[in-house]
């Protein structure tokens, strides 16, 4: 059922699964923010990021299953992502992943959470057939660190996570 909203008011954008974007909209959601918009610097993020992968892959050590990934990258309109994504396959084949899902977004700089490519695998991930995202660098995922640490939660409420062949200091 689509409901109607008047014209003076926007409509607000949702995260795939419905969770709104952050704090961005959460007074016109009604729903409350993923986590509060700190300020966290590179190095927080990152801790955060490796804090998942270690759990992640101390979860699927101890239950002896591959680790099957999605590897994502975001290039620019009409750019080649084949550099970015033989980075990311550099990851995987370090870590011993299986490489399940590659794709790109080509959409330039825009928010993950409206990405085709990206909401497919956050569909993959809710439905077990990956069990994390492998990218190059934050920027993959956003240059806004309030955004990339709402992904980055969202990833984790899925029981899932994002390993980078960056890290988020050296952008």
């Amino acid at each position: 059922m689509k409901t109607l909203l008047p014209p003076s008011i926007p409509r607000p954008l949702a995260r795939p699964g419905g969770l709104p974007m952050g704090n961005r909209l959460a007074a016109q959601t009604g729903v409350a923010p993923l986590r509060e918009t700190a300020r966290c610097s590179a190095a927080e993020l990152r801790a955060m990021r490796e804090a998942d992968l270690r759990h992640a892959v101390e979860r699927h050590a101890a239950s002896g299953t591959s680790m099957r990934i999605g590897r994502y990258t975001l290039v620019e309109p009409r750019q080649d992502p084949a550099d970015r994504l033989v980075q990311a396959r550099a990851v995987v084949l370090r870590f011993g992943w299986q490489d399940t899902i590659t794709t790109f977004d080509d959409t330039g700089v825009s928010d993950p959470a409206i990405r085709p490519q990206m909401a497919r695998l956050y569909t993959a991930l809710c439905r077990g057939e990956i069990h994390g995202i492998v990218a190059v660098s934050q920027v993959d995922v956003s240059t806004f660190h309030d955004v990339y640490a709402d992904t980055l939660t969202l990833l984790r409420a899925r029981g899932g996570f994002l390993a980078l062949a960056r890290s988020e200091t050296s952008l």
